[in-house]
């Protein structure tokens, strides 16, 4: 049976993650004490005993999950066995990590660039997003399409019947109010910092493609499955070229999942916080297993 490890995006944090694997770990510890050294701050403090308030700010959210995902892989040791990996938005570099596909100090100085550009990007223009519920994905798309003051785009394809969208704050309210006269059940939006993978992300992209451009990728010990085209990579060269587009592009969560079902994923285990992928994955496939990684 094949197993996929998949990884969590932003959103997934809590306060208290990774303070079981800090304490109980001395090679996690050292990994954390690392990433305190390399962001200039100490992240487990904020992670550990900070506020809901503090963890939310972008710079902060995303080293945060991509550490307490990439440690609690580490932490698995020969438990860490996968077929194929995927990581949702953020959790991609999580991922690419875990596979070996960069190293943990690459992919945290990559988070912390990918954090600080969105966060001067969502400062220089505001903007959000919106999660509808209950509608199925060309008619949301076709709205998307049709609204013609500001931007707005599908941004995270997280299930069936569950779809982001992503743009400037009055094309998101306008679409909202269409999609509701269309059935959507819900409308919801988002408590975020703006309107990631949209066009308005553009200069974060720029700045983080640089970043990649000068990191060294390596082969990955699995097919990593990438957020802009769904398909499994381990050549390096595509693994970075779909990095780069990632932030400006949709995230195509469902086709993962359905992808790495088709290719023989029969057990999903989610590396990281929260239980959100889980929750999805089971409103896309039906016929597997799912769990958290765990120290147990």
């Amino acid at each position: 049976m094949k197993k996929a490890f998949v990884f969590p995006g932003q959103g997934a944090q809590f306060i208290g993650m990774g303070k079981d694997l800090y304490e109980s770990n001395s090679q996690c510890k050292a990994m954390f004490e690392k990433a305190n050294e390399i962001l200039g701050f100490s992240i487990t403090d904020i992670m550990f005993n900070g506020t809901e308030e503090d963890l939310k700010q972008t710079k902060v959210t995303q080293p945060a999950v991509f550490l307490h995902s990439v440690i609690m892989a580490q932490a698995l040791g020969e438990r860490f066995t996968p077929s194929m990996v995927a990581g949702h938005s953020l959790g991609e570099f999580s991922a690419l990590v875990a596979a070996k596909a960069m190293k943990f100090e690459d992919g945290l100085k990559l988070v912390s660039v990918r954090a600080n550009a969105m966060q001067k990007a969502c400062e220089a223009n505001p903007s959000t997003m919106a999660a509808i519920i209950g509608l199925d994905d060309a008619t949301i798309e076709q709205v998307c399409a049709s609204i013609d003051d500001g931007v707005v785009v599908p941004a995270n394809y997280n299930c069936p019947g569950q779809l982001v969208i992503s743009g400037s704050v009055a094309a998101i309210e306008k679409a909202c109010a269409v999609l509701k006269e269309k059935g959507a059940k819900r409308a919801l939006p988002l408590k975020v910092g703006g309107a990631f993978h949209s066009p308005l992300m553009e200069s974060a992209r720029q700045e983080l493609a640089e970043g990649i451009e000068n990191t060294v990728f390596s082969t990955p010990v699995c097919p990593v499955y990438q957020n802009v085209d769904a398909l499994p990579h381990t050549n390096p060269e595509e693994i970075k070229a779909n990095l780069v587009k990632q932030l400006t592009s949709s995230v195509l969560w469902t086709k993962i999942v359905l992808n790495m079902h088709a290719d023989g994923a029969r057990e999903f285990i989610e590396v990281g916080p929260g239980t959100a992928l889980q929750g999805m994955i089971k409103k896309t496939v039906s016929d597997v297993a799912l769990s958290s990684a765990s120290l147990e």
